[in-house]
């Protein structure tokens, strides 16, 4: 499947290589190519310079927001949630249309320092405006409650049948982003219903972060117990 990723960062870099280790084909998208080209420097997360990365990952294209989105036969949002209405407007509406999109950005507020907060909650969710904003789109939220590694090499780094959500308010595209996540690895798959339930797997980051605290590791999740 041709595949677009909007954003370049940890997420957007695991989940290409994962994809294309899959067999599929990615366009990594991002507001500037020339710009994060340019970059010389490791980000915060120690990874190297976004130039070197593709280098080693030749495979995988890089393009503007736009290109991507309108490579994608699905498109999968691994933007910085302060950033994504800004760059899904960049990708541009005709580009998501009737298309699949994965939302695994989360709404964080880091401006007061840490832990963040959440700039939208309770009543309403980041997924949700999304979808508002773009309502021929089949959006579809999943994957925002853990560490990148853990969601898409679910099985190799934790024992457990541990579980991952969906949200969305087309039963055909949520069946299509199971079948991705069973790809990585995923079994215990739970359709929350629709995309309000976004709500929820939102509001669950502040205890992640906490959690990620107190135990001095990102590698973590839930497990339901039925």
């Amino acid at each position: 499947m041709n595949i677009g990723i909007l954003g370049t960062g940890t997420v957007g870099r695991t989940i290409a290589t994962r994809l294309v280790e899959l067999g599929h084909t990615v366009v990594l998208g991002t507001r500037d190519s020339t710009a994060t080209l340019a970059k010389s420097e490791s980000d915060r997360m120690g990874n190297p310079p976004f130039s070197i990365w593709l280098k080693q990952n030749s495979s995988i294209r890089l393009g503007a927001f736009a290109e991507s989105a309108a490579y994608g036969e699905m498109v999968i949002n691994a933007t910085n949630g302060s950033g994504t209405l800004a760059a899904l407007e960049a990708a541009g509406e005709a580009n998501l249309s009737e298309k699949i999109l994965i939302d695994i950005s989360n709404p964080l507020d880091g401006s007061k320092g840490m832990p963040p907060s959440l700039f939208v909650c309770n009543t309403d969710s980041l997924a949700e405006q999304i979808q508002c904003a773009f309502p021929s789109t089949k959006v579809v939220k999943t994957l925002n409650t853990m560490n990148v590694r853990v969601m898409v090499y679910p099985r190799q780094l934790m024992d457990g049948n541990h579980s991952v959500f969906v949200s969305g308010n087309d039963p055909d595209a949520k069946v299509k982003v199971s079948q991705l996540l069973r790809s990585f690895g995923w079994e215990d798959i739970i359709d929350l219903g629709d995309i309000t339930t976004a709500r929820g797997v939102e509001m669950y980051l502040p205890l992640w972060l906490r959690l990620w605290g107190a135990l001095g590791t990102g590698v973590l999740n839930i497990q339901v117990v039925r």
